[in-house]
C-alpha cells in the first residue's frame, strides 16, 4: 500500500528496469530470496533477520511499516487486559510476529500465554483469521491492516479492542519496526545509485499514500492490493506507512529483534543480526 504510487508509476515508465511483484504471504518473499530471484524485498523484520542469519546476500535497508496489529473481536466484556484471562484468542501462525508480539504484551500485563488464556491457531493465515473474525467464527483475534478494515466493513459488531502498537510503545517507548526492506548486497555494492533511486521513489510514494488516501485509495483497488476502495481509504491511517532507513534506527530494531530472540532464539534465525545486517 505504501508503495502504491511508486508502483504505478512504473506502469507508465519507458524502457523501465524495476519490476515489482505482490505475493500473498512472505514465505513466498522468503523463497524468492533463498534462491535469489529477488534483488529486493519487503517481509516481517524477525523474517529479515532469519534471512540474514542464514548468510543470505541481503541487507537491511529501511522500515517501511510500523505497527499494525490489533486485537479485534466482539466481546464487549473486555475492557483492559486482566479481562482476557480464560479466554480463546485466535492467532495467525504460532511463531510468527503477531504470535510472539501479542505472547510478549500478556507476559507484561501478568498474564501467563501458556496457562491463562487459550490461544488458537486453527485458522493459519492473516485471510483466514479475518475472515473467521467477520463472520463471527472467532470472538477475539490478532489481525492486521489493511484487514482491518475489511473485517469493520463486513461485521459491524467487531470492534479493536487493543491497538497492540499503543501498548508497545507504552512499554518500549517506540513504534514496532514491524516490516522490513532488504536489499541484495551485491545491489548495493554494484548499483548503489538504483538503491538510492528506489529508497527515494518509496519514500515519496509513502508520503503521497499518506497525503492523499482518496486517491491512493483507487490505486490500491486498481493494483488488485483491495477489492473496495472505501475499505482502502479506511485502512491507510491505521497502516503504519513510514518509510525509515534502517541506519537511522539501528538501535530501536535491534531492541525489537532482542524480545523475538529472549523469547525464541529460533525466531531471529538462532542468534541476533550483527552490525552488518544493517545498511
Amino acid at each position: 500500500m505504501g508503495m502504491i504510487k511508486f508502483i504505478d508509476s512504473l506502469d507508465h515508465a519507458a524502457g523501465r528496469d524495476i519490476a515489482v511483484r505482490i505475493m500473498n504471504e512472505p514465505l513466498q518473499i522468503r523463497k524468492m530470496m533463498l534462491d535469489g530471484s529477488a534483488d529486493l524485498a519487503v517481509l516481517p523484520t524477525n523474517m529479515a533477520a532469519i534471512v540474514y542469519n542464514k548468510g543470505l546476500d541481503y541487507r537491511l535497508i529501511a522500515i517501511p511499516v510500523w505497527g499494525t496489529l490489533y486485537l479485534f473481536g466482539n466481546d464487549t466484556t473486555i475492557k483492559e487486559w486482566q479481562d482476557l484471562k480464560h479466554k480463546k484468542v485466535n492467532v495467525m501462525a504460532r511463531g510468527m510476529t503477531p504470535d510472539v508480539l501479542f505472547r510478549y504484551l500478556l507476559q507484561k500485563n501478568g498474564i501467563n500465554p501458556d496457562k491463562d488464556i487459550e490461544l488458537d491457531y486453527r485458522f493459519p493465515t492473516h485471510i483466514d483469521l479475518a475472515n473467521a473474525v467477520a463472520s463471527g467464527k472467532a470472538s477475539l483475534g490478532v489481525i492486521s491492516e489493511p484487514l482491518v478494515s475489511q473485517v469493520m466493513r463486513r461485521n459491524q459488531e467487531v470492534r479493536m479492542l487493543f491497538d497492540l502498537n499503543r501498548e508497545w510503545i507504552s512499554l518500549q517507548g517506540f513504534p514496532i519496526p514491524q516490516t522490513a526492506l532488504m536489499a541484495k548486497k551485491s545491489v548495493i555494492q554494484d548499483d548503489p545509485a538504483l538503491i538510492e533511486k528506489i529508497l527515494d521513489a518509496y519514500q515519496r510514494s509513502v508520503q503521497w499514500v499518506n497525503d492523499n488516501p482518496d486517491s491512493a485509495a483507487v490505486l490500491i483497488v486498481k493494483h488488485r492490493i483491495l477489492d473496495d476502495i472505501q475499505t482502502a481509504r479506511q485502512a491507510i491511517p491505521g497502516s503504519g506507512l513510514r518509510l525509515v532507513r534502517s541506519a537511522a534506527i539501528s538501535r530501536q530494531i535491534q531492541d525489537y529483534l532482542h524480545v523475538f530472540f529472549v523469547m525464541n532464539p529460533q525466531i531471529t534465525g538462532g542468534k541476533m543480526p550483527d552490525e552488518e545486517f544493517y545498511y
